[in-house]
């Protein structure tokens, strides 16, 4: 099944265009966003978590979504939910 496409970043004006889909045969939330500054990165790299490991896992990565964006992330959830009543 084809990524369900949910919305783009409304500033979005050439290039930059964080987006937000959703698989839903494999049920997960996909999200394209900006790459973080090394400073960021290595702000999550650092947190201690009970449970999990410090640093930023081969094959994961940190993506930066705009706030303004909170709306389709809902979306994304919501559909997601009705996946589960079916």
């Amino acid at each position: 099944m084809p990524l369900l496409f949910i919305g783009i970043d409304p500033d979005t004006k050439t290039a930059d265009s964080p987006t937000v889909w959703v698989d839903q045969e494999k049920r997960e939330l996909v999200f394209q966003g900006l790459e973080p500054t090394l400073e960021l990165q290595a702000e999550c790299a650092s947190f201690e978590v009970p449970g999990h490991a410090v640093g930023i896992p081969d094959g994961e990565a940190v993506v930066r979504i705009p706030a303004r964006m909170i709306h389709m992330i809902r979306e994304a959830c919501d559909v997601l939910e009705r996946t589960d009543d079916r």
